[in-house]
């Protein structure tokens, strides 16, 4: 149990170099993010969810993966509206749970207040968590979207084999992540600033 832990801070403390390495935990670079005024974070995101995407499907289907570590949430009007809240606080706060903690280890005031906001709201919920069951939101079920052999969930399609879906939409978030341009919004701008840059230069 003890090295599970101290593995779990490794890997853990490593993600999060890796994190504020992309400058994830840097708000400005989520804003130019969700702006679409620079995607490089964005293209980093989805090169990481694409790959582990990929190995893990991979691996379930040569039996290097348990399928038993699958943590499947269950679907309800609780986590619709819990992912529409924590979308809109990502976009003002420009910080998600993991980044706001990364940027809380390497010293971001903005960070702290952040943390604290997102205990006393996780304080909230558990307070208020019998009113919320008892009026349905956190009823649903567990399902997958395709069929994965091992696993007890149900599949959304049936016919369609799991391992074989996360592999192509894991392909695909890396080939979109390739397709994307550097900026989306605003290149006009750029392109007219850099040609001014190039006018004004000195010849040599």
């Amino acid at each position: 149990m003890t090295m599970t832990l101290v593995i779990a801070g490794l890997l853990g403390a490593a993600f999060g170099a890796m994190l504020d390495r992309i400058g994830a935990t840097n708000p400005n670079w989520i804003a130019k993010m969700l702006t679409l005024t620079d995607t490089n974070l964005m293209k980093t995101i989805l090169v990481a969810i694409g790959t582990a995407s990929i190995l893990i499907f991979a691996g379930q289907i040569y039996g290097l993966v348990d399928v038993g570590h699958m943590s499947v949430k269950a679907v309800h009007v609780g986590v619709l509206l819990g992912g529409a809240i924590l979308g809109f606080g990502w976009a003002i706060a420009g910080y998600c749970p993991g980044t706001g903690l990364c940027g809380l280890a390497v010293g971001r005031i903005d960070a702290l207040f952040f943390v604290a906001g997102g205990l006393v709201g996780a304080a909230g919920f558990m307070i208020t968590y019998p009113f919320w069951d008892s009026i349905g939101f956190l009823n649903g079920e567990k399902w997958t979207l395709g069929a994965i052999p091992g696993a007890d969930y149900p599949a959304a399609i049936p016919a369609l084999q799991g391992d074989l879906a996360g592999i192509v939409m894991g392909a695909a978030f890396i080939l979109i992540a390739i397709l994307l341009p550097r900026r989306i919004v605003g290149r006009k701008a750029a392109r007219a600033a850099a040609a001014e840059a190039a006018k004004a230069a000195p010849a040599e």
